[in-house]
């Protein structure tokens, strides 16, 4: 059974910065496309960041040069970074997870909220 479980989210100023993690558990890590999105009340949810199993990386023009994806192989986990953050940063913040092109799974999400 696949589980993708965040931690690290929380309240934060506006400008400061945060990182939220992401262990997956339940199939070869290195054969997943990860990514993080977010949902603000109200709104769809939308990508923020991806990276493949070799490293490669993709934004959401409103995170670029603020937001950093990364993933740990050996520890089967990613990570977000989050600096310079805004109030409009605020959402639940979700891992995602795609296997070999087809299975998707998501983790359960985890609050930011940026206060002004």
């Amino acid at each position: 059974q696949v589980q993708l479980v965040e931690s690290g989210g929380g309240l934060v100023q506006t400008g400061g910065s945060l990182t939220v993690s992401c262990v997956v558990s339940g199939r070869p890590f290195n054969f997943f496309l990860l990514g993080w999105y977010r949902q603000a009340p109200g709104k769809q949810r939308d990508l923020v960041a991806t990276i493949t199993s070799g490293g490669r990386t993709n934004y959401a023009d409103s995170v670029k040069g603020r937001f950093t994806i990364s993933r740990d192989n050996a520890k089967n986990t990613v990570f977000l970074q989050m600096n310079s953050l805004k109030p409009e940063d605020t959402a639940v913040y979700y891992c995602n997870g795609l296997l070999w092109g087809k299975e998707n799974y998501w983790g359960q999400g985890i609050q930011v909220t940026v206060s002004s």
